[in-house]
This record gives structure tokens, C-alpha cells and sequence, in this order.
């Protein structure tokens, strides 16, 4: 694609979001919504328009060349996405259910399920590939040491015992007489085949052999033709892909290597620009920056002699922490300046008594306006973080990009004009700093001379003084390996199995279909289970995108620990993994079985804790993952794993989640297959979000045959029937899948697909070893979510008896403000 493809892409996207941020910041705030079915109808279209927004950004974000651009892109994608996530939140908040479905939105857009995939910008990997390489070098270097030491520790290990050498002998002498006995029946079968060939020829009549041959080439000739025509058929009707469009094709092939050279093209354009920065930089302090100093000057001097005679005597020089000469250069006449400088001084010193009246008067307000608030009650929009900030590029887009000519700069490269205006004000603030440390000294010699009576100190330096006295110093830390490198802790961590290398996965490749009956089964007050999709949404919104983006995470609601739960093989470990994948996140293993034997006692579990979230935080953006979480919080820990411990880190991981801050880009993410087990009201203690996996439904399963089989090899032809074999496999997980395609398609029969196509008979006989998920096991595992936090607003949302609790709790207000 050219130029003016990504650049339209990004006009489009800057105009919706400038449609957006009109109906989001108008001009007088919107009246609350009594109907909370109305609230949340707009809630999902301001949701579902950001998600295009978001899309059309990342694309543009991607492949636009030039630097500039780029770098408003930049900003605008992270505050659409922030927006993204706080939508997310506050309609999870409005309708009680991680899991929401817009089918009638998508609808009234004419918009596809694709349409509103969350998309993980690009960007988080490819900014970072010399980083993630280093760290991949470090790790594999590490490990390759590890196994180096072992191999020499069983090289070294003691001698082959006698019932060992025996039994290896056994194995081979065993093994040898089968191989034996083998050849002696194939031997045997061979001689029976030569005697019944001989046998066989016997005088037979030659034209009913002819006959018969002729019936089977003609049938088998037959059948061959119709298959022909009923697969041009389908072609026709559009039922079926032609086979060569499987494959990639030439224009797509050429598109793929066009995108990896505009980044290569990026990279280049972004070393000049930076050069570019050093030059223009070095040659407007060079050239204008004497003449910005002279000019500072003059008008600092010019407002010491108006001062003088508006006033009598000369002024004092503003503080830096006010803004130094700023105020002066600000459209104000001396007197006003001066007049500004005595209030501020008044309201520090009279500032106590000023607050206590005016947390006095907000008080009589507030009941004032309580009859207000009543009459006005509603469901009303959350305050954001982002939007202001989106509503400022947005204006920038306007005033610098919107109408520029670029026809000249066809092959997008930076502009040095804009490095000018930028560059300008960080000379001017540089200059004005140095402006001021010299007028401050030419207008205390000038006081000197001239007001003598009034030399002494400042009160700008008292102010200072008392400033640095009364500032309080912070708490830090104890930091217990304060003493050690940052390698030989990572070391460290690699070696006791506490850091690991994550699996090569993404999220796409948790496969699902989008579920299309959510909207009329919660109509008809059923509350379906959530699909394979669903799921993978909402991890994107609450672990990759605020794993990828600073901003995002420091801005958007903080998520500290997620817990996935769900059947044994539905995927929630290889979620784990794809989120360290997608983020380029280093992957901590905290797991029960994993910390046990290592760190013992109460001083070596704290070093453990702290040596993990130090480390962490060093190599952020960084996923804690505890697999099998309600081990840490068993009623009744079994007596085959006592000696294990499991709950050691019960007391001491909450308090180190209390310590992850907006800045620290570090998630904590636990997978249980078995919560019931665990003390419920612990556990969402820790966990502030609880996401459900449940088994895939038809459509899912549909899904991950097809996909499952060619990711293995296999073909998918009209002679596999993926419909009954999805109706068959009801209750079976994408796990249970994977071992049946690997135990189906083996390397022989890969090779003998094109003679004999797969077929679905081939899949049921591995797949009933597996012991399905039943339908008793699911609902037990939707009674246990149904007891968390959000899953009891749901049931009384559902029940309507949230309804009749709100307005008890406002008669409730009324009689304590009676009394």
C-alpha cells in the first residue's frame, strides 16, 4: 500500500475520534439516565466505535513513515486504548458481568464480530526486539550452563546398581525375540499368499474377466467425474473455496514483504529525525539564542523601572518554583504582578484557618444541594483520564496536520520547520533560566545601591528554607539484596526455576467463535456461558494492553491480579504464555509445587518475594503466574501435599501486591481447576478479577478441529465431516483435542493423505480415552463463580433485588440526617 492509504486511515480514525469526543465533552454536562438498558446501549457504542478507532490508529501507527506523525499517532493510540479499557470497566461496573454482548449494536453499525477484536498494537514487540533479544541471550545462556552442570553430575553419578542392568537386559532380550517372532508370522503369511496365487491359476473365461474389470474402471471412472462436478458446483455457489485460494497468494505475498520494508524504512527515517533534533537544536542555540537572551533582558529591566515607578521601590525577582521571569514575560502590568505576589505570600501564611472556613462552607453546600442530588439520581458517565488528553491531540491534529501541504515530501521524512517550533520553547525555557540566576544578582546589587534600607534577606529564601525544613522524607524500603548485582539475582532466579522462558504462542492462536445467541439468552433471563472469544477479549483489555503500554497502566483502572478458572486443558496455562508473548513480559513462576523445598523458613520465603517483584520491576513489564492458586488457600490442605506446603505464601503475597503501584508494569495472574476447594473469600481478596473458562461449545469446537488439523499437517477435505465430529466431541476440551490430532496424525499417515483423505471415524476411538467435562462439572464451577463478588451483583441485578436495596439505603441517609 502507498502513503495515502495509512495517511487516509488515519484522517478517518481522527475523525471519528473528533465525533466521539464531541458527544463524550459537550458543552453542558448530560442529565443522569434513569434506564439503565438505554445507559448501557450507549456505552457499548462508545465501546464499539473506539475498538475501529483503535484498529484504524494501530494499522496507521504501523506503517505511516514519517517520524512526526508517528509520534502523534503514538499518543492518540494509547489514550484511545486507555478509553477502551476504562469503557470496559465502567460497563463491567453498570452490568455486573466481565462478558458482555452487543449483537444489536453491531447490527445498527452493519458491523462483523471481527470488526470489534481488540487489536495488540505491534508496536510492543517491535520497539523492543534488541531488548527482548538480549534477554532471550541472557536466559538461554543461563539454562544452556544449567544443563552443562547436569550432564556433568550424572556423568559423575555412581555405577549401574544389578537389578538395573538386569532389567535393561530383560528389555533388550525381549525385545529381540519379538523382532523374531515378527519375521517368523510375515514369513508364514508370505507362503500362504504364494499358494493361494497358484492355486487361483486356473483356465478361466477371458470375456467375463474383461466384463468385470470394465465394470469397476468405468464405476470407479464415474464416480470420479461426479465428485468433479458436485465440488465445481459448490465453487460456483460460493459454498466452497477454490483449492489454490488456501494458499498465499502472489499479491499477498508482495503486501507482507512491503510492510516489513516500511518498517526497515521507519527505522531509517527515525535516525535522521533524531539527527536531525542534535542539528537544529545546536543551531538555533547558536544563532538565535543571543538574541532571545538580549531581548529576556531588556524587558526584565524595562519591568524593574516600572515597577520602581509604580510602587517606589524596586520589586522582588518571582521564585523559581512560581515560575521565575514567566510572570514578567505574561500580558501584566507591575502593579498587577506585584499585587499577585502579595496575595500568594497572604494565602500561605493565613492558609490553615482559610481551609477549616472553606471545608465549612462546602459542608453547608453539600447540604444544600442534598434535595439536588436526590432528584437528580441516574446512572451517569465515569470521570476519565484520558479524555483530555485525547481532546488536546486531537486539536493539534487540527492545527498542524489536518490542512498541510505535503506533496513535496513524497518520501515522508521529517520537516524541519516543526523541529523548530518544538525546539524554540525548550531554548527559550533554557535561556530564561540562566536570564534569571543574572538578573537576580544585577537587581540585588541595584537594591543595594539604591535601597539600602531595605537590604537583607528575601523573602523568596525564607521561603525556601522553611520549605526545605518542613519537606518530610519518605519510608523507603527495606531492600534486602541492596549488596548484589542485578545478573547474579537474575541468575539466581533462573537457576532455582523461579524465572522461566515463556512458550511460543499468541493470542490468536486461542482459537474461538464469537458467540451470537448472548444477547437472546439473557433476554429470556438466562445467563449464558461465555465463548473461547470472549475470553480472549477480555484478557487483551486487562493484561495486554496495560502490560504493553505505560500510559495505559498508569491512567486506566489498576488490575494487580487476575485468576483464571476453568476445566483441566481449556488453555488457561497457554493464555499465561500468550500474554508474555504478546508484551515481551518475562514469565515468574510462583506456583506451589514449583516454590516447594526452595527458600525455606519465614527469612528465606521474604528474600524469595522480594528477590522476585525487585527483579520484576527491573525487567517490567513482567507476569507473576501461580498455577494452581487454591493450593495457597486449601480449607483442609490434603495429607499427600502437607509436606509440600502449599500455603506458604498466604500471608506474604498480598502484602507484596499491596506494593504494585500505577509505575510498575507487573501482574499477577493465577489458573485453578479445582476453586472449590480454596477459601472463596480469600481468594478474591487477592484476585480483583475472576474470569471463567469454560469448555468450547459447538461453534468453538467447530473452530479448533480445523484449525488444530492444518496447524498438525492435516488436510481438511469434504471427506472429514468437522460437524459431526464437533457434535461428537461435546464436553471435550482444545487440550483433549491437541493429543487425539497428535496421536491421529502421525508421519506415515501425513504421508498417505493424498491417496486416503482423513476422515472423521479416524478421531472417535483416541477420543473416547479422554474423560470428557461434564455438564455437572461446569455447573458447579458457574454455583462457585456466582459466589464471588461481582457474580452476587449479577444474581441480584438479575433478581431485581439490587433495585429495592437502593432506594432502603436512601431512606436510610434521610433518617440519619434527620437525626
Amino acid at each position: 500500500m502507498s502513503h495515502s492509504t495509512f495517511n487516509k486511515l488515519w484522517v478517518e480514525a481522527q475523525v471519528e475520534l473528533s465525533s466521539l469526543l464531541a458527544q463524550e465533552l459537550p458543552a453542558q454536562p448530560p442529565r443522569p439516565e434513569k434506564d439503565r438498558v438505554v445507559f448501557f446501549q450507549r456505552l457499548t457504542t462508545l465501546y464499539v466505535r473506539y475498538i475501529r478507532v483503535l484498529r484504524h490508529l494501530e494499522e496507521a501507527y504501523d506503517q505511516v513513515l514519517q517520524p512526526q506523525k508517528r509520534r502523534l499517532i503514538r499518543e492518540v493510540l494509547d489514550g484511545v486504548m486507555g478509553r477502551v479499557v476504562e469503557l470496559k470497566n465502567e460497563m463491567v461496573e453498570k452490568e455486573f458481568s466481565e462478558y458482555h454482548y452487543m449483537d444489536d449494536v453491531l447490527q445498527d453499525l452493519k458491523l462483523t464480530p471481527a470488526d470489534i477484536e481488540i487489536p495488540i498494537p505491534r508496536y510492543f514487540i517491535t520497539e523492543r526486539t534488541r531488548e527482548l533479544l538480549e534477554r532471550r541471550r541472557m536466559l538461554s545462556d543461563i539454562i544452556s550452563m544449567m544443563e552443562v552442570t547436569e550432564k556433568t553430575k550424572t556423568l559423575l553419578s555412581q555405577a549401574m546398581s544389578l537389578e538395573e542392568a538386569i532389567k535393561v537386559l530383560q528389555v533388550a532380550e525381549r525385545a529381540r525375540q519379538g523382532r523374531l517372532r515378527a519375521r517368523f508370522m510375515r514369513d508364514i503369511q508370505t507362503d500362504k499368499r504364494r499358494q493361494s496365487l497358484v492355486q487361483d491359476q486356473h483356465a478361466a473365461d477371458p470375456g467375463a474377466a474383461a466384463l468385470c474389470i470394465q465394470k469397476v474402471w468405468r464405476g470407479y471412472q464415474q464416480r470420479k467425474r461426479t465428485k468433479i462436478i458436485r465440488e465445481q458446483e459448490l465453487i460456483f455457489l460460493g459454498m466452497v473455496m477454490e483449492p489454490g485460494q488456501w494458499k498465499l497468494c502472489p499479491a499477498a505475498a508482495t503486501a507482507q514483504r512491503n510492510e516489513a520494508s516500511r518498517r526497515v524504512k521507519q527505522e531509517e527515517h527515525e535516525r535522521d529525525y533524531q539527527d536531525s533534533i542534535f542539528t537544529v537544536t545546536n543551531k538555533l542555540r547558536d544563532v538565535e539564542g543571543p538574541d532571545m537572551k538580549e531581548n529576556m533582558k531588556t524587558q526584565i529591566r524595562q519591568w524593574f523601572f516600572e515597577c520602581r515607578d509604580a510602587t517606589g521601590s524596586f520589586p522582588d525577582y518571582p521564585a523559581e518554583e512560581d515560575g521565575g521571569s514567566t510572570l514578567i514575560f505574561a500580558e501584566k502590568t507591575p502593579q498587577q504582578l506585584m499585587e499577585e505576589i502579595a496575595a500568594k505570600e497572604e494565602e500561605e501564611v493565613n492558609k490553615k484557618p482559610k481551609e477549616k472556613d472553606a471545608s465549612k462552607e462546602k459542608a453547608k453546600k453539600d447540604k444544600g444541594k442534598a434535595g439536588e442530588e436526590e432528584e437528580e439520581a441516574g446512572l451517569k458517565m465515569l470521570a476519565s483520564a484520558f479524555l483530555p488528553d485525547l481532546e488536546v491531540r486531537s486539536k493539534t491534529y487540527g492545527v498542524v496536520w489536518q490542512n498541510r501541504n505535503e506533496s513535496e515530501n513524497f518520501t515522508q521524512r521529517h520537516e524541519a520547520e516543526l523541529i523548530k517550533e518544538d525546539k524554540r520553547e525548550l531554548i527559550e525555557s533554557e535561556i530564561r533560566l540562566q536570564v534569571d540566576e543574572l538578573m537576580r544578582q544585577e537587581l540585588a546589587s541595584w537594591k543595594l545601591t539604591v535601597d539600602k534600607d531595605k537590604g537583607g534577606k528575601t523573602k523568596a529564601s525564607v521561603k525556601k528554607k522553611k520549605a526545605s525544613k518542613s519537606g518530610k522524607r519518605k519510608k523507603k524500603e527495606k531492600d534486602l539484596t541492596s549488596d548484589r548485582t542485578f545478573e547474579s539475582l537474575h541468575r539466581e532466579l533462573v537457576e532455582q526455576g523461579l524465572l522461566k522462558q515463556a512458550d511460543d504462542v499468541k493470542l490468536h492462536d486461542f482459537q474461538g467463535d464469537y458467540s451470537y445467541l448472548g444477547t437472546t439468552l439473557r433476554q429470556n433471563d438466562i445467563e449464558p456461558m461465555p465463548s473461547l472469544s470472549d475470553v480472549r477479549q477480555v484478557l487483551a483489555l486487562y493484561a495486554v494492553l496495560p502490560l504493553g503500554s505505560q500510559i495505559v497502566h498508569e491512567k486506566s483502572p489498576l488490575i494487580k491480579a487476575i485468576l483464571l478458572v476453568g476445566p483441566a486443558g481449556v488453555g488457561k496455562k497457554m493464555l499465561v504464555h500468550a500474554i508474555c508473548q504478546e508484551t515481551g513480559a518475562t514469565l515468574f513462576d510462583l506456583s506451589p509445587l514449583n516454590t516447594a523445598g526452595k527458600y525455606p523458613g519465614k527469612s528465606g520465603l521474604a528474600m524469595m518475594l522480594h528477590m522476585v517483584f525487585k527483579v520484576a520491576r527491573l525487567m517490567q513489564p513482567s507476569v507473576i503466574w501461580i498455577g494452581d492458586a487454591e493450593k495457597m488457600f486449601y480449607k483442609k490442605v490434603p495429607k499427600e501435599e502437607k509436606e509440600l506446603e502449599p500455603k506458604r505464601l498466604k500471608k506474604d503475597l498480598p502484602k507484596a501486591l499491596k506494593s504494585i503501584r500505577g509505575e510498575d508494569r507487573i501482574v499477577v495472574i493465577g489458573t485453578t481447576k479445582d476453586p472449590l476447594s480454596a477459601d472463596i473469600k480469600l481468594l478474591c481478596k487477592v484476585y480483583n478479577k475472576i474470569i471463567l473458562i469454560p469448555r468450547p461449545d459447538y461453534s468453538a469446537r467447530y473452530v479448533l478441529w480445523k484449525q488444530l488439523m492444518r496447524k498438525h499437517g492435516g488436510e481438511v477435505t469434504s471427506a472429514l465431516d468437522l460437524s459431526s465430529l464437533a457434535k461428537i466431541s461435546d464436553g471435550y476440551t482444545p487440550g483433549h483435542m491437541v493429543q487425539v490430532i497428535r496421536s491421529v496424525l502421525t508421519e506415515r499417515r501425513l504421508l498417505q493423505q493424498s491417496n486416503r483423505p482423513l476422515t472423521s471415524a479416524e478421531f472417535v476411538p483416541p477420543l473416547a480415552k479422554f474423560d470428557p467435562v461434564f455438564q455437572d462439572e461446569e455447573e458447579a464451577l458457574k454455583n462457585w463463580y456466582a459466589k464471588t463478588p461481582l457474580g452476587k451483583k449479577r444474581v441480584k441485578a438479575a433478581t431485581g433485588k439490587e433495585e429495592e436495596e437502593a432506594p432502603a439505603k436512601k431512606k436510610d441517609t434521610k433518617k440519619k440526617g434527620k437525626k
